[in-house]
């Protein structure tokens, strides 16, 4: 045994030890029954070892976390025990780890782990898993999100307030069949976490005060500032990530103007799919000007659709309104990374429009019917558009819809076509997407000019369909929830993008709010919008007492 280790040996024996020494022998130590170990390595650098498990964890401080634990049998084998009638493409089919964690004894959050959480060697061979969870720079790993899932949005970074905690985390086997099943325990483990107090300049707590020249009347209405400065405070301690502006429309007057992050009033802001909204919006000023007949034209009205890869008689029956709906029929799911049709697939082509007409239609397509989220759809539509209205899409949205709205300070992404890029990323200040929402909220109309037909923003915002990413519905390009607070229901659309972005236009009160957010493909962006507006926002305005 070396000297080194038999003095940091004695000094433990003889001192408390922040970062315990379990077992000389990692493997020894691993296969004890049940166990599960914490350690605060780069694993990518060092090597993990026995020597650096650790009982203490300062979170907000500490850069890494991950945690270890052994099987005395793969996973698959335990899912055997808890169905033993399904065969092991089955069991992997429906089954995987089921994680807990526990924050002073109480479970917090349960993550059952998807199927494509781990590859398969995982499951069926491994005994050995080390697990990252905690990184300064986000991890393109299950660990990663499901640490985020639990802290954002599983009540983690509530309930682990500054002091003390004891954290603990379980491992078992589930399976999914028409209940879940769940197996014995595999693995458990705590870690005493000292929570450290998050440093923020105060200067960002007070709400902001409005500046002149906004192109707005300011609202006069009251306001619960101390539901909006702990908002304020979550996004300075970065508890809500990356929010960058917040405006509130309420009866037609600028009642919230706030920025943060670097950005301002006149900051130019990548919303990502918020842009979707406004090809709704071009289709349907193009239609009541008659350069489109109706959103029941099909896509053989504008395309030679036996001149693409893949043809069949289906495609023949895709309408423009089931592009709008998300139910066209292509094989096309941006929700699933395997799917022909995802737009990571489309990006990377020279032509965008050509990737979609060549793809394939589902088997079991049921057009108009059916939804799956679909990029490349949104594009096919902007092309039409384009081609169909005098001097392209740019020029007529530029006349038609900009214009009129007072909108003059924008900037379009465009498909290697050079066509403006429905699919998202159309920059706007904040403050304007709170004209385009309230534009809607009027029915169409602004400064008595009907910009958009009626009938146009009734359909837009409507139930079309029954969506699957939330269980909700959609309309034309537009989402559609409802929130509930204290036994109210406040009905709402809302154009929504990639990071957090949304513009919210209330059905049954005077509101419109934007947040502009950057938090590109952070899996609690969309739920951190949905807690701004039903934890601080509708009490603050809409709540008040």
């Amino acid at each position: 045994m070396k000297l080194s280790y038999l003095l940091v040996l004695m000094f433990c024996v003889l001192t408390p030890c922040k970062n315990k020494i379990y077992s000389q022998s990692k493997h020894a130590d691993l296969h004890k029954k049940e166990h599960l170990y914490f350690s605060k390595d780069e694993i990518k650098k060092n090597k993990p070892t026995t020597y650096n498990y650790i009982n203490t964890f300062t979170l907000n401080k500490e850069k890494f976390l991950n945690i270890y634990f052994a099987l005395d049998v793969p996973l698959i084998k335990s899912l055997q025990k808890i169905a033993p009638h399904l065969t092991e493409d089955e069991l992997l089919e429906k089954g995987n780890f089921q994680f807990s964690f526990l924050v002073d004894g109480k479970i917090i959050y349960v993550e059952n782990l998807n199927k494509g959480a781990g590859l398969k060697t995982s499951k069926t061979v491994q005994l050995d898993h080390t697990i990252r969870l905690v990184a300064p720079e986000k991890l393109d790993y299950w660990g990663w999100f499901m640490w985020l899932k639990f802290m954002k949005l599983g009540g983690g970074q509530d309930v682990l307030s500054t002091g003390n905690h004891l954290l603990t985390i379980e491992v078992r086997p589930y399976i999914q069949e028409e209940s879940i099943k769940i197996g014995s325990l595999l693995a458990k483990g705590s870690i005493n976490i000292d929570v450290a107090k998050i440093k923020i300049d105060e200067r960002l707590v007070p709400i902001q005060k409005i500046q002149p020249n906004s192109g707005w009347e300011i609202s006069t209405d009251a306001i619960d500032t101390q539901k909006i400065e702990a908002l304020n405070r979550k996004i300075a301690e970065g508890r809500f990530e990356n929010i960058n502006g917040l405006v509130v429309i309420k009866d037609g007057k600028l009642l919230l103007e706030e920025y943060f992050n670097g950005e301002s009033r006149n900051s130019l802001h990548d919303p990502r799919s918020v842009g979707k909204s406004i090809a709704s919006s071009m289709l349907g000023i193009a239609i009541d000007d008659g350069f489109i007949d109706n959103e029941e034209m099909t896509l053989k009205d504008f395309y030679d659709l036996k001149s693409y890869t893949n043809y069949s008689s289906k495609k023949d029956s895709v309408t423009l309104k089931s592009l709008l709906t998300m139910s066209s029929g292509f094989n096309g799911d941006d929700s699933d990374y395997s799917s022909l049709g995802n737009e990571e697939n489309m990006y990377p082509t020279d032509d965008w429009v050509k990737f979609t007409l060549d793809l394939p239609m589902k088997k079991e397509a049921n057009i108009g019917k059916q939804f799956a989220y679909f990029t490349a759809g949104v594009v096919v539509l902007g092309d039409i558009i384009h081609k169909s209205v005098p001097n392209g899409l740019v020029s007529y949205a530029d006349n038609k819809l900009f214009k009129p709205l007072g909108i003059t300070h924008y900037q379009w992404e465009y498909t290697p076509q050079h066509v403006g890029n429905t699919a998202g990323g159309i920059r706007l200040r904040a403050l304007d997407f709170a004209k385009y929402g309230q534009l809607y909220k009027n029915k169409g109309l602004w400064n008595n000019r009907q910009i958009l037909n009626r009938n146009w923003v009734e359909k837009s915002l409507g139930k079309q369909i029954k969506q699957t990413i939330d269980k909700g519905h959609y309309g034309y390009l537009f989402w559609n929830k409802t929130y509930k607070i204290n036994h109210k229901e406040y009905e709402v659309s809302y154009c929504s993008g990639n990071g957090g972005n949304k513009i919210f236009i209330f059905k049954d009160i005077p509101l419109v709010v934007v947040i502009t957010a950057s938090a590109y493909n952070n899996p609690n962006a969309h739920t951190n919008a949905d807690k701004i507006i039903k934890e601080y926002i509708l009490p603050a305005i809409v709540e008040k007492r």
